[in-house]
């Protein structure tokens, strides 16, 4: 084997390597690999793209942190549903001795790679995704400044390269259309989240399964996609309930988007329960206090939150995970938004 092919072989390349192979000094790689922000994108780029060729990993497991600080990333602010989550992860980070700093990144579920940059540049000493993730360019780039970070409640399928916490999706729209089908409703809809995002299919994905049960099929007429807030379930509940064949129940894909339901029943004239059943996601406080209190599927959000710190922190501290995927139980909190149908 030459000296050239000995050079190239993965996982054997220094950072001298590295800067011959890109054409920059040494200095500017050290730049990269530390998150310095002084380094033009195009060079970042072609330093990154080298770094990944050659597998690139530092031989220590950890940097010492120049930052207690813990950040807690989602891809849109929402804020009762937020809300939770922050007092879980916040419990959680200040038992373990470290800050909490709150980012969003404006309803995108990836930040670009310029956000990434600022990021990097405050020397965090994790991370926590919400409803968002990383490219798998921008998960090695973390990897590489030994960054550890965990997705709570992935937007997409979860991998085994990022740890992350979730909750039940599938078994919670199983629970909420197999209460309804007990009450004897059979023309039941559902409008989720954006269907792009796991949770919102594995919702529907439940939903289906509960009526192939009771040997049932779901109208295609009745599933709808859209935001997790009020205006969608607002908007698609006066769409669904304006036809002349409208559903005797709705399962919205949260408890907002139960409200703006809620607001277009009552638009419209109907009452609940006498006239229309609402089931909603989540099992936020405000939950049963709306009139009436509404029947919803809890999600237990802080609980959630606090494993995924739990575990951020242990990685930050150097302690191996037992597992990547954790997935907590959901169950259905029956209140009086829910009846049999009209004739029933």
């Amino acid at each position: 084997m030459t000296t050239s092919e000995s050079a190239v072989k993965p996982r054997s390349a220094t950072i001298a390597t590295i800067a011959r192979e890109v054409g920059v000094s040494v200095a500017t790689v050290s730049k990269v690999l530390n998150g310095r922000t002084d380094v033009a994108p195009d060079t970042r780029a072609r330093v990154e793209a080298s770094l990944e060729r050659h597998h690139y990993r530092r031989r220590s497991r950890r940097q010492a942190v120049t930052t207690n600080k813990i950040h807690l990333v989602f891809h849109e602010f929402d804020h009762a549903w937020a809300m939770e989550i922050i007092q879980g992860v916040e419990a959680a980070v200040s038992a373990g001795g470290a800050e909490l700093v709150l980012a969003q990144l404006g309803g995108r579920h990836r930040p670009s790679d310029p956000w990434l940059d600022v990021l990097l540049g405050r020397q965090p000493m994790g991370v926590l995704f919400v409803s968002c993730g990383l490219t798998p360019a921008q998960q090695a780039r973390l990897h590489r400044q030994r960054v550890p970070f965990v997705a709570v409640d992935t937007d997409s399928a979860p991998t085994e390269s990022v740890p992350s916490v979730g909750s039940n999706n599938w078994n919670g729209g199983l629970i909420a259309a197999r209460h309804l089908l007990e009450l004897g409703h059979t023309r039941i809809a559902v409008i989720s989240g954006p269907e792009d995002v796991l949770c919102s299919r594995a919702r529907v994905a439940g939903f289906r399964s509960a009526h192939d049960e009771a040997g049932l099929t779901v109208d295609p007429d009745l599933v709808r996609y859209g935001t997790f807030y009020l205006d969608a379930g607002y908007e698609h509940g006066m769409d669904l309930l304006r036809r002349p064949d409208r559903p005797t129940a709705i399962f919205a894909g949260s408890d907002t988007q139960a409200m703006g339901v809620l607001r277009a029943a009552r638009r419209l004239g109907l009452h609940l329960p006498g006239d229309l059943s609402v089931v909603g996601y989540d099992n936020l406080p405000v939950a049963a206090w709306m009139e009436p209190a509404l029947t919803t599927v809890h999600q237990p959000l802080r609980d959630m939150a606090g494993t995924a710190a739990r575990m951020l922190l242990d990685l930050a501290a150097g302690v191996d995970l037992t597992t990547n995927r954790i997935d907590l139980g959901t169950e259905l909190v029956v209140r009086e938004s829910t009846a049999p149908p009209p004739g029933v």
